[in-house]
């Protein structure tokens, strides 16, 4: 899983050149970056989201589209069983059928899981349970969806048809009921849209006890639900690391349920996994930011003129580092040299050059990026001052 998203990664977010810069933001704007968090608000540098075609929803008649970049599990051919096993030991191929774009479950013929394994994800499945109901409660309509193969999101046929709360259609099993009933008809289609996010763990210590959202047919029936251990029958689970990854697996209760329609979308890394997004250690913070100042500081050693100053300056806002200090004061002060030798309309034509690199300094000195008393922004200030440049 984490391969995938860092191939995404590498192609959307890797940092634009300065020409495209100008058409994702501005620098100097927003607050700068601060001991939790490695961006500045706002903040050009940060990696673009990757594109994705949305999929499109499903019929009765015909299942949906996935989005492009779903990893597909069962698409409704026979050729889908090459990725599933029966869930024993010896990867034994499995003996549910696929029958009319369904993946169905022979009754007695044990457990079916995805020879892939993963972790955190948004995973999309739909079932349908016999549309002739037989059996009550527990025993109509029965199967689960296990997440890493360990916690079951349950299938029941509860159309009409009671059971306890925390067995419910959409409950997470023996730990949470979910919030309502939403179900269709026996013999329709039930869609559930999952996102998961495994507990984390570091030497024995929980950093996110994770939790699992849950739609049932459009219908929020769990939100963020923390996750108490796997859960399961009879007996209470607690709290506990969860591995990296596991398969997806279908459960045979003894009913012929249906599904079909199964993707997955694997999620980036939360910051405790090593993420940049949302506030991060003291540590990590300092590692991105270093890391950002260096992708600028390269591509500023790439431009010539004024680019390359501010570029320059832009990555102090990441890291002092004393020699890009040193050489964003060099730059300033010959740029500053310059503009002073001008005169006339060659002086009036660097108008809003002036300005905008006078606004850069002023940002950085106001945020105590370069001392307050940097002698070039004096510099271009008076002259603004003097050309009447400051009067909007």
């Amino acid at each position: 899983m984490r391969t995938h998203y860092l191939a995404l990664m590498l192609c959307a977010g890797t940092l634009l050149a300065s020409a495209a810069l100008a058409d994702t933001g501005s620098p100097f704007y927003g607050d700068p970056p601060d001991e939790n968090h490695p961006w500045a608000v706002h903040d050009r540098n940060r990696p673009q989201p990757p594109l994705v075609a949305p999929g499109t929803p499903s019929t009765q008649q015909q299942p949906g589209k996935p989005p492009s970049d779903a990893i597909i599990l069962f698409d409704g051919t026979a050729a889908s069983l090459d990725k599933w096993e029966a869930d024993k030991p010896g990867h034994e191929p499995t003996k549910w059928i696929v029958k009319d774009g369904a993946f169905q479950c022979v009754p007695g013929s044990g457990y079916v899981r995805t020879k892939e394994q993963f972790g955190d994800c948004q995973l999309h499945i739909e079932w349908a349970a016999p549309g002739k109901p037989e059996g009550e409660s527990q025993g109509r309509g029965n199967s689960g969806v296990f997440l890493e193969g360990l916690m079951e999101i349950q299938v029941l046929d509860n159309y009409n048809n009671p059971t306890y709360a925390d067995g419910f259609a959409a409950s997470v099993y023996g730990i949470n009921p979910p919030m309502a009933n939403a179900l269709r008809p026996p013999g329709e289609y039930q869609v559930y849209d999952i996102t998961f996010r495994r507990p984390v763990y570091k030497d024995g210590k929980v950093l996110d006890p994770g939790h699992v959202t849950v739609f049932l047919n459009g219908v929020c029936v769990q939100e963020c639900t923390a996750l108490e251990g796997p859960g399961g029958h009879m007996r209470r689970s607690h709290a506990g690391p969860f591995p990296a990854a596991g398969p997806l697996k279908l459960q045979d209760h003894g009913n012929p349920v249906r599904y079909r329609n199964i993707w997955y979308r694997p999620l980036p890394p939360r910051s405790v996994e090593g993420g940049t997004d949302g506030a991060l250690s003291p540590e990590a913070t300092i590692a991105k930011r270093k890391q950002i100042a260096a992708t600028v500081r390269d591509d500023a050693a790439r431009l010539q003129g004024t680019n390359q100053l501010l570029r320059y300056a832009e990555s102090l806002v990441y890291e002092k580092d004393p020699a890009t200090m040193q050489k964003v004061e060099t730059m300033a002060a010959d740029y500053v040299t310059n503009v002073k030798q001008l005169t006339g309309e060659k002086l009036s034509a660097k108008k809003d050059e002036v300005r905008r690199i006078a606004g850069a300094f002023g940002y950085l000195t106001r945020w105590k990026i370069l001392p307050a008393d940097f002698a070039p922004k004096a510099e271009l200030d008076k002259l603004i001052k003097q050309q009447g440049w400051d009067k909007r």
